[in-house]
């Protein structure tokens, strides 16, 4: 299902988005490591790929969009990112991979080229 980026509810989006993560990224450290930050350590996100030109009306509306979300532009200074969106405090790679996964998936839903990454530390 895709949107008008223009149409969205920023606020509800971005809390759905955020409130998704933190569960999933909760519920898999319960069910995996019994709630402990066991496991490899590493970091998660979620970039985001524009579809216009940052320089173009379109891409300024859409860079806003974005910016309300809680994503910053990363080092390219093309693509925007959500670190850690699940704002789970915990090293566990895999829990911040199923809660990027999860944010990932409600931009998705929005409409949003949004896909989930990670590194071990």
């Amino acid at each position: 299902m895709t949107h008008d980026i223009a149409e969205l509810d920023l606020p509800a989006l971005r809390t759905a988005m955020e409130t998704a993560a933190k569960t999933s990224a909760e519920g898999f450290l319960k069910k995996h490591y019994n709630g402990q930050d066991w496991g490899a350590c590493g970091f998660a996100w979620v970039t985001i790929y524009p579809k216009h030109k940052g320089n173009t009306k379109e891409g300024r509306e859409e860079r806003k969009v974005y910016r309300a979300l809680g994503a910053e532009l990363d080092h390219t200074g093309k693509n925007f990112q959500i670190w850690n969106p699940a704002k789970i405090g915990c090293q566990n790679i895999d829990a911040k991979e199923e809660g990027a996964t999860t944010a990932a998936k409600i931009l998705q839903m929005a409409g949003i080229d949004a896909h989930s990454h990670s590194r071990l530390d």
